[in-house]
């Protein structure tokens, strides 16, 4: 049987786009003589919808976008998600379904039984699980329909998850299993999924056929990858990562290949995701152009080049505002990396509106020394005019922060923190210079002073990140140890950090986590986000 896998991007609500992109799957689908088409999971409405599923108008519209598609089924089938209401007067007011659609009828409806809570996931809120294990037949094959989670729970392994659909409908002996997925992109996670994925058809020994989502959903980004084994756990394709496709496999046919040459590199797998993850913010937001501060920093410089690929050099606008502070090779280092993008600028020094500012407060601060609030200053001075030129000229502005900051508290809020989007947040510091050197591979991009020269935010003379901070690549392995692993301060100790290093660092992250609450949505790239993926409370004493 002739099965296609169709790696689409959706947009969340955008029912007309995705009926429309669905519909050309199936017609391309049909075209290459597939006789049942895999999408992926709600793939209907998009995924997550979140809170849009609390909307009974929402579900309607969802089911006609399945009555409209329906009608695009003659002679082929397809297998495809979206939301279910149920009707019991027990249990959760919907289901997360898969809708097996052939000439026309529904044929069958498949629930998912194993509704994840933890990371970014929430689907508990929303959906009731499933209860009934039935295989599907048609055109002679008996197959097993499994939706995203259920694949990960092999042989009933998970204690969270008391129930492993497959176990049930393998006792069915069915001939192949489809599944509909919608997995998050991290850095950990192509190879990962291809583990998991291969140790089921080792647990099962029948032809697996999966299919991801691709594209970005505010801070979520999906990497597709989606892929086919065979019964004797062989790869036998792979689709790309990070943009849409459509491939047909024969599922009687099943052909070891050379695979494509997918890169499993940390740091181009965070390259290409960040990309990504700017376009499709801009395109599913209506925004056209974006605006930054360029610092001559390394920060703002990555920002820029990842903005420039996923937008274009013409659509991103840099503005250097130097300070009295700012070092010329500051300003010379911004004019060579913009002039290598080709891309537009404008240079605004910031001292007399800073001086302003301390003229406005001379009054109230005589007297006193100056500290942190005349630095910050400097940072909203910038952050006003950033957003005035946002404003008037329709810009949205990219926040340049580093999870490394963001972590400890190092940035101005209503300043460096203000942002439509923080391409950065969840790029350690010294994987931000990685990822600059992984864009230099080729030819000097962005200029090697920037990559060479110490950090310093240069809000007062000498300044050095290293005045407030530990070295970044000590931090960083203690900040990873922490908020990705989860290791308390006993643990740390135990690894060799440093106790006053540990409690230093760690009552940084924890008293600055009211600042993080409001900081733009930051694109995911890693196995623990700042965000919906880690959920902490404000006012919490723990380990502060």
């Amino acid at each position: 049987m002739k099965i296609a896998l169709a790696q689409l991007n959706y947009h969340i609500g955008n029912f007309e786009f995705n009926t429309k992109k669905i519909i050309q799957a199936i017609n391309e689908a049909k075209a290459k003589e597939a006789e049942i088409v895999l999408f992926g999971e709600l793939a209907i409405c998009g995924y997550p919808a979140r809170d849009f599923l609390e909307f009974e108008d929402f579900i309607d519209r969802c089911q006609q976008s399945l009555q409209e598609i329906k009608e695009h089924t003659k002679d082929i089938a397809i297998v495809i998600g979206c939301p279910t209401k149920n009707n019991k007067k027990e249990g959760k007011d919907l289901y997360n379904s898969a809708y097996f659609i052939a000439d026309k009828k529904i044929i069958h409806i498949i629930h998912k039984t194993l509704l994840p809570t933890y990371d970014v996931f929430d689907e508990y809120r929303y959906f009731q699980p499933n209860d009934i294990f039935e295989c599907v037949y048609y055109k002679g094959k008996k197959i097993a329909v499994t939706i995203c989670e259920d694949i990960w729970n092999v042989g009933n392994e998970n204690p969270m998850y008391p129930i492993c659909p497959m176990d049930y409908l393998i006792q069915q002996s069915p001939d192949f299993i489809l599944n509909l997925s919608a997995s998050p992109f991290n850095y950990t996670h192509p190879s990962l999924r291809n583990h998991t994925i291969k140790s089921n058809v080792d647990a099962y020994n029948i032809p697996l056929f999966y299919c991801n989502n691709v594209g970005a959903q505010t801070e979520l980004i999906f990497d597709g990858g989606s892929m086919v084994y065979d019964a004797q756990g062989n790869c036998c394709g792979l689709l790309p990562h990070f943009t849409e496709a459509i491939e047909v496999f024969d599922s009687t046919n099943l052909v070891i290949q050379k695979l494509p040459d997918y890169t499993t590199n940390k740091y181009e797998l965070m390259h290409d995701a960040l990309v990504l993850g700017i376009k499709d913010y801009f395109q599913k937001m209506g925004f056209k152009k974006a605006i930054l501060g360029l610092s001559g920093g390394v920060d703002s410089a990555l920002t820029l080049c990842l903005a420039v690929e996923a937008l274009g050099s013409e659509n991103v606008m840099s503005v250097l505002l130097p300070s009295q502070y700012s070092s010329d090779h500051s300003v010379a280092d911004s004019l060579a990396l913009v002039k290598n993008l080709q891309s537009p600028h404008e240079i605004i020094p910031i001292k007399e509106a800073y001086d302003s500012f301390e003229k406005t407060l001379s009054h109230l601060f005589e007297g006193l020394a100056p500290n942190v609030t005349e630095e910050n200053i400097q940072a909203r001075c910038r952050a006003v005019i950033l957003m005035a030129m946002s404003n008037k000229f329709g810009y949205i502005l990219l926040n340049t922060t580093n999870k490394s900051e963001a972590a400890v508290g190092y940035g101005t809020l209503y300043g460096d923190m203000c942002g439509g989007i923080a391409v950065l947040g969840d790029v350690y510091k010294t994987e931000v210079y990685e990822i600059c050197n992984y864009i230099n591979r080729n030819k000097e991009i962005i200029p090697t002073n920037i990559l060479t020269k110490a950090p310093s935010a240069e809000l007062r003379p000498g300044q050095k990140d290293s005045d407030s901070l530990p070295a970044y690549d000590l931090l960083d392995s203690l900040l990873y140890q922490y908020i990705e692993k989860r290791q308390g301060p006993n643990d740390l100790i135990a690894q060799g950090f440093d106790k006053a290093l540990i409690d230093r660092v760690l009552k940084m992250v924890n008293s600055n986590e009211w600042k993080r609450y409001q900081t733009p949505p930051i694109l995911r790239v890693s196995p623990c986000a700042f965000g919906m993926g880690r959920r902490m409370p404000i006012v919490g004493k723990y380990l502060s």
